[in-house]
């Protein structure tokens, strides 16, 4: 190769990485307005944190496994920053990163992959209802039975939400992959 060719690769090269930023910063000022918007109006908050944070998915597709990780940690940060009531940017600083995850969880083997995700799930829970509990004060006012309750239920919405991801996932490579790269 020449040095002619060198630069026009090297070129090629640095426009793909600004491409794949500028993209990044597209997707994280979007998951930012989603979540602000979620945060006005309470009854948004949980379907705009899950939205925010399947847009790493796409990241992770699409650019690997770097970037879904800045796409999040910028939208955590900046979410709880910017977003008026904290509680949907709360919920995805506490579970957006869990598509991420998904795909290096996915690669265990069956039992030891449900094994992982329940125990996150759980994890994951305790520390959101203890913290939302010290902040509130809510521990005092609730009885027993509400937070089995309230575990068991969000149990089941986590794993609702996995199985969600993977049917996006799918769908997503089966038939919008091709269009969405036209738009990168």
């Amino acid at each position: 190769m020449n040095q002619d060719q060198n630069s026009r690769v090297r070129r090629e090269e640095r426009k793909k990485k600004t491409r794949r930023i500028a993209v990044c910063a597209m997707l994280i000022a979007v998951g930012v307005v989603a979540i602000v918007l979620g945060s006005l109006l309470d009854v948004l908050d949980l379907c705009t944190a899950a939205f925010t944070a399947l847009l790493c998915v796409v990241v992770m597709i699409e650019y690997g496994k770097l970037y879904p990780w800045g796409v999040y940690l910028a939208t955590a940060l900046l979410s709880l920053m910017l977003a008026p009531q904290k509680g949907a940017a709360m919920v995805y600083a506490a579970f957006g990163y869990y598509p991420i995850l998904k795909a290096y969880i996915e690669r265990l083997p069956r039992v030891a992959e449900k094994v992982v995700k329940g125990a996150l799930f759980l994890t994951l829970e305790l520390i959101l209802i203890t913290l939302t509990d010290l902040i509130t004060g809510a521990d005092e006012l609730m009885p027993w039975y509400y937070y089995a309750v309230l575990y068991v239920m969000g149990f089941a919405t986590l794993w609702l939400y996995d199985v969600l991801i993977s049917r996006l996932v799918s769908r997503y490579l089966a038939q919008w992959r091709e269009r969405v790269k036209k738009l990168f």
